[in-house]
């Protein structure tokens, strides 16, 4: 099997991962109202924890740039989603900010997306290197993705999405993955992307901490507040461990 059809399967299967929320589509109303708020949790946690435990520092590792310039481009990331945000707001939303949460479905499928391309070029490099490193690599991509996926899928449909589009939606932002593999392939990985890396992991910050905690921060009794404190912890700890173990 030619490393050109490792990458491109390899990315296609990765997509298909964002169908997981397929998993959910089938619930009645109210149970899913019940686990919607848990899985924006568990998804501010995961983007948190991929930014802090997997992005940041690949960018570090990687050498290209100083420390200081990974953090910068990192604030770049960010304020550029402020700035996103900020826009998408004033001209789609004609009622109170703090009740339009339409642009945060946007912002996170933008982020999303952005974050799939770059690993499709990553996952793609490591298998023009040697197949068994790019196997290892997809794998751990994988254990990354399926928490983050789940819930991303939930914080769609928090947004105001409905399933069916949220679904959609969600694999075509993963289509990004096998997109950015081949682009790899064609430039037989001579592009440094670090500094996107760095970039992507700002929006992934901005989109965990500004955007889905507070949506999960709201709630007035403690049980709910331990719940969904406990399900961003899950987030955060399940990228560490996978960044722990594959590390090893």
């Amino acid at each position: 099997m030619t490393k050109f059809l490792w990458i491109l399967g390899s990315g296609l299967l990765m997509s298909v991962i964002a169908l997981i929320g397929v998993a959910l589509l089938f619930l009645r109303e109210n149970m899913l109202a019940r686990v919607i708020l848990p899985l924006v949790a568990l998804a501010a946690g995961s983007l948190i924890g991929g930014a802090l435990f997997h992005m940041l520092p690949a960018a570090l590792s990687a050498g290209s740039l100083e420390p200081s310039s990974v953090f910068g481009w990192t604030a770049l990331g960010f304020t550029v989603f402020l700035a996103l945000e900020q826009f998408i707001h004033h001209h789609h939303c004609h009622r109170p900010l703090s009740d339009c949460r339409k642009p945060l479905g946007v912002l996170l499928l933008v982020g999303d997306g952005l974050h799939n391309f770059l690993g499709g070029m990553a996952v793609a490099g490591t298998f023009l290197m040697d197949i068994r490193l790019g196997i290892a690599t997809w794998l751990a991509a994988a254990a990354h993705e399926i928490p983050q996926e789940l819930g991303d899928f939930a914080a769609l449909i928090h947004a105001g999405w409905s399933r069916r589009q949220a679904l959609l939606m969600n694999f075509v932002s993963a289509l990004f993955f096998p997109l950015g593999g081949l682009l790899a392939y064609a430039l037989s990985f001579g592009v440094r992307t670090d500094f996107l890396i760095a970039f992507a992991a700002g929006n992934f910050l901005y989109i965990g901490a500004s955007d889905l905690v507070p949506e999960v921060n709201k709630q007035r009794t403690a049980a709910s507040n331990l719940l969904h404190f406990a399900a961003f912890v899950l987030g955060l700890g399940l990228l560490w461990g996978i960044a722990v173990l594959f590390d090893h």
